[in-house]
């Protein structure tokens, strides 16, 4: 059974009449509204039945550029009878390093369908959990989709090739620091660091693991194309100059842009509840502070010590160093969406209790997703 979800907060809406800020504010309510009507739902673990081939891929799409295009063009290639389900992160619209994303949820899937997606799924609110929170809601997404293949970009660099061998025997690698283990055997792999994108398939690998998800040549690793920065393209979007953003961008990725900057929709990239977060950091008490998700004792009595704040950057500044360079970020997230650290671990438990479609290509395609996925409850936005 499919269930259908108006979500008028965004379609068909144009926001010119009230800032960005009303529009992220808003948001933020309906989705704190969706976090915890997920939170009430008990996923379907029936067997799957249908015969279809999924292909998943979890991507952000902020905003879909060209070396996303061509990660799923090659992987299309290799498995053409295959449903190309695109994994976009949602709820809160904020990134795994806790920035707010360029476009909404909903524009970032209407762009990967137009790119050549063929279903679009909700993903895990990446912004406001620890980067094992979140890899962990993906091998259960990915379990959930009873998925046969999973593409994945990377950078080639030496001794990576070895990693991606091991991963596609269905072994796991454990990142440590400075060095990459097979979880089994505790085999040093690798000494030093990864480049972000190949730091993610290692940390997918054993999420996928854990979940007990067996990946063994459902791998399809396609090589990264150069030259393709997304901060360069949130710079010139942000300046309006598309004549240099159109050298990374596809066309459709374009047409949304401009669309959703005619709404007042994009670009978002810049835009936080200030408000909120100061009423939150000025007024909780220690123990509510302490509770949400990803705040550190030590950091929720800075706030409290130092209260009243007047700015996000003086916020920042008393944030106590964390588990990654985006800390800070991840805690204006936390501080915006006002998750604690049980409701997450709940939310994690049970995810995902509805597999939620952004978007998709024809009612042909969607039948034949359902039939894949009968063992889950399935949401169409609408």
């Amino acid at each position: 059974m499919i269930n259908i979800l108006s979500q008028n907060l965004h379609n068909g809406m144009c926001v010119s009449m009230v800032s960005q800020t009303d529009f992220i504010r808003d948001l933020i309510k309906r989705d704190r509204k969706i976090f915890f009507d997920d939170l009430s739902n008990e996923p379907l673990l029936q067997e799957p039945t249908g015969t279809v081939k999924i292909m998943a891929d979890f991507t952000e799409y902020s905003p879909l550029h060209l070396g996303h295009r061509h990660c799923m063009m090659k992987a299309k290639e290799k498995e053409p009878d295959a449903i190309f389900v695109a994994v976009v992160p949602g709820l809160f619209e904020r990134n795994g390093r806790g920035m707010p994303y360029i476009m909404t949820r909903q524009a970032r899937a209407k762009a990967a369908v137009n790119v050549g997606a063929d279903v679009v799924v909700e993903g895990p609110p990446m912004g406001i959990m620890g980067s094992g929170q979140y890899s962990l809601c993906l091998a259960k997404m990915f379990q959930a989709l009873n998925t046969d293949f999973i593409p994945r970009g990377y950078k080639p660099v030496e001794g990576f090739n070895e990693i991606l061998e091991h991963i596609n025997k269905g072994k796991a690698v454990a990142p440590k620091p400075y060095k990459f283990v097979d979880v089994e055997s505790k085999k040093v792999l690798k000494e030093g660091k990864l480049d972000e994108d190949n730091y993610v398939i290692v940390s997918l690998s054993k999420s996928l693991k854990k979940v007990g998800f067996n990946f063994k040549d459902k791998f399809i690793f396609v090589k990264r194309v150069e030259g393709v920065s997304g901060t360069k393209i949130r710079q010139f979007v942000s300046n309006g100059d598309f004549e240099s953003a159109k050298e990374m961008l596809p066309s459709e990725t374009i047409a949304v842009l401009k669309e959703e900057i005619a709404n007042n929709r994009a670009p978002l990239n810049d835009i936080r509840d200030q408000e909120r977060i100061l009423e939150v950091v000025n007024q909780s008490s220690l123990d509510d502070l302490a509770s949400l998700n990803l705040i550190n004792d030590v950091t929720a009595q800075n706030m409290i010590e130092g209260r009243p704040f007047e700015s996000l950057e003086e916020i920042e500044k008393i944030i106590s160093w964390g588990f990654s360079r985006h800390y800070k970020q991840r805690i204006l997230s936390s501080l915006e969406a006002r998750i604690n650290k049980d409701q997450i671990s709940k939310y994690i438990d049970s995810y995902p209790s509805i597999i939620r479609i952004l978007n998709f290509k024809n009612k042909n395609i969607l039948k034949k997703f359902n039939e894949k996925i009968t063992h889950r409850r399935l949401e169409i936005w609408q």
